[in-house]
């Protein structure tokens, strides 16, 4: 795309974490259980941890999916890649400054920084929480770097765990500090609570007085299925049930949070929601207002008292992001104006001309600014 840069936020893009980047930014005394990206015999890539392989690492080509795919099966045959991972890979994907220069390519004014890698290891991690929080500390702390060197362009996503709440106020106050306003939380369970659970009362506190939004995001964290729902799970990136149902855990975890009244406690705690589709929305809203309804005058009593309709705490604490697919002017005219501009840049589900792509499905920036920019600076708190 040719053009000037606008004042389009991207509310979602993804930042790989270089080889080093764990070990270099972990706490020394939790060096040996820091990520790591190895090489094996036949030169593939591998996340890894404590020896272990977790996933296979992709150079992704932004709209070219089956590439994904096709790196695995060499794989699987045995053969050798078709490429070299350092090599493949473009400095936009990695490097901070020469993501600007892609945003100035793509004319978008900044963009939201999830992990690449960040992705893939929670729910793999979770049988040690000091390793799993070490890590996310390390990434958190590159996040810091990042914002720095963003020239104000870039926003990257801390990644944060609500199993330990001493540790996870200590990265509000550090994160906050730096000028990192959204972090990546799970929207399964907490050790088998729910997000509302009386003990999170203070997490939620937390993010208010920091002025930090957590946000849910496509991961392989806590899942809210049984695991026997998953038996293509094996060395899939993605299970095929988890894909369907993308859409499932936020949904759940919004419901549980607004039918027992945490954002009716918390009225300036903010939620994103982001690469888990947007075209559930409008039935949703529909169903929790008439569910709650329903049986509130089925049992006698609400789950909780409400000052207002559930579908009101969602409309005006919650923002999603929605893919220019999913048709965002008619899902905001069927919702309301909660949707936010994406690229998923430099995924391979994702696309390196965002621009084009919305404007191609009726959106325009000056007729939708909260698609474009507000909406998404609204979870920035700018």
């Amino acid at each position: 795309m040719t053009g000037s840069v606008t004042g389009v936020v991207d509310s979602d893009q993804h930042l790989y974490e270089t080889r080093s980047m764990w070990a270099d930014h972990i706490d020394p005394g939790a060096r040996d259980d820091a990520l790591s990206l190895l090489d094996d015999e036949l030169g593939y890539t591998w996340l890894s941890w404590r020896g272990a392989r977790l996933a296979l690492a992709d150079v992704h080509v932004p709209g070219d999916t089956s590439s994904c795919g096709e790196h695995r099966n060499r794989q699987r045959a045995g053969q050798p890649p078709s490429y070299r991972y350092d090599e493949a890979l473009p400095a936009s994907y990695w490097d901070p400054a020469a993501r600007v220069d892609w945003l100035d390519d793509a004319c978008v004014g900044r963009g939201v920084l999830f992990p690449n890698y960040g992705l893939l290891w929670e729910r793999r991690l979770s049988s040690s929480l000091p390793a799993l929080t070490a890590n996310m500390t390390a990434w958190n702390r590159w996040c810091a770097a990042v914002q720095a060197e963003g020239r104000g362009r870039l926003h990257p996503v801390a990644h944060l765990t609500l199993r330990d709440p001493q540790w996870l106020e200590a990265e509000l106050k550090t994160i906050a500090a730096a000028g990192i306003r959204l972090a990546m939380i799970g929207a399964g369970p907490v050790d088998g609570r729910a997000l509302s659970h009386p003990d999170h009362e203070r997490i939620w506190s937390a993010f208010v007085d920091h002025a930090v939004t957590p946000v849910f995001h496509v991961a392989d964290q806590a899942r809210v299925f049984d695991d026997c729902w998953y038996p293509d799970d094996g060395d899939d990136l993605v299970p095929a049930t988890e894909a369907v149902f993308l859409w499932v855990p936020p949904a759940l975890a919004l419901t549980d949070l607004i039918l027992h009244g945490v954002l009716d406690r918390h009225p300036a705690l903010r939620f994103g929601v982001v690469e888990l589709s947007s075209a559930w929305v409008p039935q949703f809203l529909l169903m929790l207002d008439g569910a709650a309804d329903f049986t509130a005058r089925l049992n006698g009593k609400p789950v909780a008292p409400l000052s207002r309709r559930p579908s009101e705490y969602f409309l005006d604490q919650v923002r999603v992001s929605s893919f220019s697919y999913e048709d965002p002017k008619a899902l905001t005219k069927n919702s309301g104006d909660v949707f936010m501009f994406c690229s998923d840049y430099p995924h391979s589900e994702g696309t390196a001309t965002p621009l084009d792509d919305y404007r191609r499905m009726g959106c325009q920036e000056h007729q939708m600014p909260g698609l474009f920019h507000t909406n998404v600076d609204w979870l920035l708190h700018r």
